[in-house]
Order: structure tokens, then C-alpha cells, then sequence
């Protein structure tokens, strides 16, 4: 199976690294603060967060895909949402003593500039985002999937 989208979208991969493990107290509230967002924008369709997917260990990764740049950063500015007082609360009290890292990387990837292949799979990552299709004859290798 592949994914497939005639459109535009940001892939926004987040995370935490627990630098000093035995200060739970320094890392709970940040996991607890992302459980409350993740929960806010499940809850709110007109997000435009497409699906997110989560590993969790003592770094942690979550693969966000969402319909523009612009929907992304509309709720990460939003004083209204989770997002924005947490991250204030974040620089208060733990940024300044490295018990906590937290990471970003944004994307924005045109509808040409992508390919992928599940194989024995459940709906996953992008294709769970967009819509998943059969990869065909034509479809066969990664490079005539990112050329399609």
C-alpha cells in the first residue's frame, strides 16, 4: 500500500529527552502538558491536524501531519489552546536546568516530493493522514512512487 494526496501538508516531528531521570518532577508535568494538547486537537477537527503517531521511551518522538503551516502555527500561538501557556510554563520552570530537552523539526512537502510503502500493515503515518492506495504495477519501486 502507498499514500497518496494531491496536496500540500507539514509533517511536525516532536519530542522530550528525560536528561536526569530521577527528577520526575521535572519531566511528568512536560509528558502531561503533550497528553493534554494531543487531547485538545483530537477534540477539535477544525485543527486541521490530520493524525499523529507516538513512541514513547527516554526520547521521545510523536510525527504529527497537519494540512498547512499555517493551521500548525494558528494553534501553537493560540493563548486560547494548551499549546502556548504550557510552553510558557515549560520556560519557567524546568528550560534553564537541562533536566528536560524538548525537540522540533518542521516540514512542509509538496504532493511530488514524497513516497511511501506499508506492507502488512494497519493504516499508518501518512497514509492513515491522507488516503492509502494499492501500490500498482506502476507503482512499484520508490522512485516511481515519488515521481507519480
Amino acid at each position: 500500500m502507498t499514500a497518496q494526496t494531491d496536496d500540500d501538508f507539514v509533517v511536525f516531528l516532536i519530542g522530550m529527552r528525560i536528561n536526569k531521570i530521577h527528577k520526575v518532577h521535572r519531566w511528568a508535568p512536560v509528558v502531561c502538558a503533550m497528553g493534554q494538547m494531543v487531547t485538545e486537537l483530537m477534540r477539535q477537527p477544525s485543527s486541521d491536524l490530520l493524525h499523529l503517531e507516538s513512541w514513547f521511551g527516554r526520547t521521545t518522538i510523536m510525527v504529527q501531519y497537519w494540512r498547512s503551516f499555517d493551521a500548525l502555527e494558528r494553534y501553537a500561538k493560540n493563548p486560547n489552546q494548551a499549546h502556548l501557556p504550557a510552553w510558557a510554563k515549560f520556560n519557567q520552570r524546568v528550560n534553564s536546568t537541562g533536566d528536560v530537552g524538548i525537540w522540533h523539526e518542521t516540514y512542509t512537502v509538496a504532493p511530488s516530493a514524497f513516497e511511501t510503502m506499508y506492507n502488512h500493515m494497519p493504516e499508518f503515518g501518512l497514509a492513515k493522514a491522507t488516503k492509502i492506495a494499492p501500490v500498482t504495477a506502476k507503482l512499484k519501486h520508490a522512485r516511481s512512487r515519488l515521481n507519480q
